[in-house]
């Protein structure tokens, strides 16, 4: 015996003494099939748009997005969500060009489509923020507040213009009252029983939004506190959750991830339908930024913050990171 005592029986640092043990032995793995890429397409432009404040992040041309698009499917990644960006002069009071079948989504939707067929899921945003004058998620009243069973009427033609461009999956992220519902029954209605529902069920008022207000070119005035969820609050989470289930969404999501990884957890052990997080603008930007000015080392950071958003019970990521990820792991 030790004149300090007896030496512990059981050592855990066995299982850490080389990356082949690690490796061996970890709970959470990252696969490229655990991944979504959300890209932005943005009308009339004829070379992709850098955005600032997400560096490496681009609003695409239509050119550039089926290029990003083959190229997640080489990387092996599942799924590709599209959020489209119309010109300014277009954006009206109800959101016009979002139930344009030649409105940019629609339009991106096709190319994509065209572009892989169905060798990666085709999925777009349902959502008015991006085609409102006013940057608002749905239509407004003669008092300026968002109309929630107005805007679900508009989500409904949304849903269907978009399944008829193509969308294998849409995904309603306005955080309305009955979305989930309105949106599967306006599928239904025209023979599109094949389209899957992504219902944004936990959606939280987040400042980590702000530079996704860059990638789409927001117009918003105000905030959207009425319709997005309190952070102070886990309860809401779970009635959402147990509505959208209700209402027939297939998968439902977690968005912010980093955050709120604890609602993240909590929705993933309750839940009968596969669970999603988006790792948000914000995130990425944070990261970005640190890395940038040699704070941390980036590549750990970027696979760390996906593990643990992984480890949390989230089955699929979207992030912007998705096409670089997957090609590091390969498709092993």
């Amino acid at each position: 015996m030790s004149k300090y005592g007896s030496f512990p029986g059981s050592r855990p640092r066995r299982l850490r003494t080389s990356p082949v043990m690690r490796r061996m032995v970890a709970e959470t793995r990252l696969h490229p099939a655990d991944f979504i890429l959300p890209a932005f397409v943005r009308e009339g432009v004829s070379e992709p748009v850098a955005i600032a404040s997400m560096p490496g992040v681009v609003q695409h041309t239509r050119d550039s997005l089926k290029k990003a698009a083959a190229e997640a499917v080489a990387a092996g990644i599942s799924g590709i969500m599209l959020f489209g960006v119309p010109e300014d002069s277009k954006k009206d009071a109800v959101g016009t060009p979002g139930t344009d079948p030649d409105g940019i989504l629609q339009v991106a939707l096709r190319d994509v489509r065209a572009e892989v067929g169905d060798e990666l899921l085709v999925m777009s945003d349902l959502c008015l923020d991006e085609t409102t004058d006013h940057g608002h998620c749905g239509v407004l009243d003669e008092f300026g507040r968002v109309d929630n069973d107005a805007t679900l009427e508009r989500y409904a033609e949304m849903a269907q213009v978009q399944a008829d461009a193509g969308a294998h999956v849409v995904g309603p992220s306005g955080m309305m009252d009955g979305q989930v519902g309105v949106v599967r029954d306006a599928l239904d209605q025209i023979g599109r029983e094949d389209v899957a529902v992504l219902a944004y069920t936990v959606k939280y008022a987040s400042a980590f939004y702000g530079p996704f207000r860059e990638a789409v070119a927001s117009s918003l005035r105000g905030d959207r506190k009425t319709y997005q969820q309190d952070p102070a609050n886990v309860g809401d989470s779970m009635r959402e959750l147990a509505l959208d289930l209700e209402e027939g969404a297939d998968m439902v999501m977690v968005k912010p991830a980093g955050p709120y990884l604890d609602i993240l957890a909590r929705v993933a052990d309750v839940s009968d339908v596969p669970v999603a997080a988006y790792q948000i603008s914000g995130e990425y930007a944070m990261i970005e930024a640190a890395a940038e000015k040699g704070w941390i080392d980036r590549e750990r950071a970027i696979v760390e913050s996906l593990t643990g958003i992984k480890r949390a019970g989230a089955q699929n990521i979207l992030t912007y990171w998705a096409t670089e990820v997957a090609q590091k792991l390969g498709r092993g």
